[in-house]
Formats: C-alpha cells, sequence, structure tokens
C-alpha cells in the first residue's frame, strides 16, 4: 500500500530572539497537492515558522523535511523544491514588470527567449499585461504582490510557501490570488499559506493549523475545528456593554459554557449544546436586570474558533515582534 508523500513534516521547531521564543514547538504535517493554512494573529510566529522550512532562518531545535529532504542538512535540496513569496514585494521598483520577470528567469538559468517568453505567459497569467512596460513605483499595492508572486512562479515548484499573500489587497484583488492558488494545486503544487485572514484560511485552505503565542494550539480540517466548539453559537449583544462580565457569569451557570466578548466589548460568543436552555438563559437575564439588544443562533464559523481556542481575537503584534519578523519577511 503506497502513501501520498508529505510536503512538509516538522517536529518540535523551536526559534528564540534574545528572551523572546517567537516560535515554541511547532508539528506540522502537509499532505502533497493541497493547500495547507496556518492561521494565526500577527506575531504568532507565522513568518518564522515559514523561514525555518524555507532554509531562511535555522531551527534552535526540532526536525523538518520537505519531500523527505531535511531542511538543514540538505538545504540546497529543499531550496530547488520550493518557491517563497513574502508579505512584501522584492523586486526592483525602477524597472518594468517584463524586466523584473526576465531578470528572475535569467537567474534561474532559463536562456534569453524562454525569459521572455516565461515573463510574458506570467503577465497575461496575473492580469498584468497592460502594465508590462510600465515601471514598479507606477504599480498599485495588488500589482506588486501579484508580480510578486508571479516572480516566484517563474519554475512553478512542488512546494510553494504563501506569507500572508493577500494582506493589504483590495477584496477584487484577494478574490484573483484565490482563484491563482487554487490553480496552482490543481496543476501540482502544494501550498503552504499563512494569513490572519479567517475566511481566507476558511475558503482555501484543505488543513488549518491555529498557531499562537509561538504554539499550534489547533490542527484539522476547517469542519472539524468548528465542529469542536459545538454545533452552532449562540450571538448576544448587550444593551449596557457594562454588564459583561455579570452576562458571561450567567451564561456559565446557565449553559455550562464560557462566553467569549468580542473586541467591541458588548458581545458574547457561546457554544450552544444544548438549545432548550435558552430560553433559561433569558429569563436569567431578565431577572438580574441585563437586556440584549440582539440575539441570534448560528453555525460556527472560524472567527468563534479562533475567539474560543485562544480567548482573543486577532491583535495587533507587539513592536519587538513586528521588527523580527520583519526583518525575515
Amino acid at each position: 500500500m503506497t502513501t501520498t508523500p508529505l510536503a512538509v513534516e516538522a517536529s518540535g521547531l523551536v526559534k528564540t530572539f534574545g528572551t523572546n521564543r517567537a516560535v515554541d514547538g511547532v508539528d506540522l504535517r502537509v499532505e502533497a497537492g493541497t493547500v495547507y493554512g496556518v492561521l494565526g494573529p500577527n506575531g504568532a510566529g507565522k513568518t518564522t515558522t515559514i523561514s525555518m522550512l524555507a532554509t531562511l532562518l535555522t531551527a534552535d531545535a526540532g526536525e523538518a523535511r520537505v519531500f523527505g529532504h531535511d531542511v538543514r542538512r540538505e538545504a540546497q535540496t529543499v531550496r530547488s523544491l520550493i518557491g517563497v513569496t513574502g508579505q512584501y514585494a522584492s523586486v526592483d521598483e525602477t524597472l518594468s514588470a517584463t524586466e523584473n520577470l526576465v531578470i528572475f528567469s535569467r537567474l534561474l538559468g532559463l536562456s534569453r527567449r524562454d525569459a521572455r517568453a516565461k515573463a510574458s505567459e506570467l503577465l497575461e497569467r496575473f492580469g498584468l499585461t497592460e502594465a508590462a512596460s510600465r515601471p514598479l513605483r507606477a504599480f498599485s499595492g495588488g500589482m506588486r504582490r501579484r508580480l510578486d508572486l508571479a516572480a516566484s512562479l517563474i519554475a512553478q515548484p512542488p512546494l510553494i510557501f504563501l506569507d500572508e499573500p493577500t494582506t493589504g489587497l483590495d477584496p477584487r484583488t484577494r478574490a484573483q490570488m484565490w482563484d491563482t492558488i487554487r490553480e496552482l494545486v490543481a496543476t501540482g503544487s502544494t501550498v503552504l499559506l499563512t494569513t490572519q485572514y479567517l475566511d481566507e484560511a476558511d475558503q482555501l485552505a484543505d488543513r488549518i493549523a491555529v498557531i499562537d503565542h509561538g504554539r499550534v494550539v489547533a490542527e484539522g480540517t476547517g469542519d472539524e475545528l468548528k465542529a469542536s466548539i459545538g454545533t452552532s453559537s449562540l450571538q448576544l449583544r448587550l444593551t449596557d456593554g457594562l454588564r459583561l462580565d455579570a452576562a458571561r457569569a450567567i451564561v456559565r451557570t446557565t449553559l455550562g459554557v464560557d462566553a467569549v466578548a468580542s473586541p467591541e466589548g458588548s458581545r458574547l460568543t457561546a457554544p450552544m449544546t444544548d438549545p432548550d436552555r435558552v430560553t433559561d438563559l433569558l429569563v436569567s437575564f431578565r431577572e438580574a436586570g441585563i437586556s440584549l439588544a440582539e440575539m441570534s443562533v448560528q453555525k460556527p464559523t472560524l472567527d468563534e474558533v479562533f475567539l474560543t481556542i485562544t480567548g482573543a481575537p486577532a491583535k495587533a503584534e507587539d513592536d519587538a515582534q513586528r521588527e523580527l519578523e520583519g526583518s525575515i519577511a
């Protein structure tokens, strides 16, 4: 019986910067021919993890393999199997889109004729043909991101690391990037995608690892992660946000579950395992003088999964982590 090879297998990865343990024992198993999402807020350790897997950083502890090749001992082989696209376009702004892609193609060993043909093909694929002769400084953020991805696909590698590829893009361009990522997998590549966008992971990833404070705190398909917090969730918005703690206590007592507060401070989300007890909850709220402005029941989303697992919404990274991860992006 043959098994599908693993594109990535990591065990116990650790990376420390000074006193900051940016990655704290990450384990990953990514099957070939899939999209694997690494989901987490800024500063969670996503970029640092990608950098170790892509041989850009050396792990302080742990092991990792790419298609069976050790990233430390066989770094050159690993580099021949991967493409890396970071959060910021790594291209020359004074040159045109065509010139950038031709240069990258030549560096990868293509002939001058093949380099120009590949550049033309990629510009058309990413909807940049009309802008091919413009200098990059005249490009929008979305156009630059598409060109950066195009450059990483000159020799479409078996494994592509995409580090927050749609950060800062408008909805239309994000949708175009999603289509491109799906096409990459359909044509034979494996994609490891980091993102802080819950809907992006839900739309694209076959499996998702939720990472927080440098650790994988949950892993599974989108449906498995949603099912882990209940079949549906109760959404409550209080008229008086100052009664939030009292409302959470009543939810805990009446429903036997912990409610999570949303960033705006007047909403509560709680897994609902027994719908019949919601009536008891409303009676308890009335007896306590807590008024609801809104109540709804919905199937769990990855937002609820992340809130429940980490106990907090996506948050801004601290300055130290931003500097550390930005320097290797």
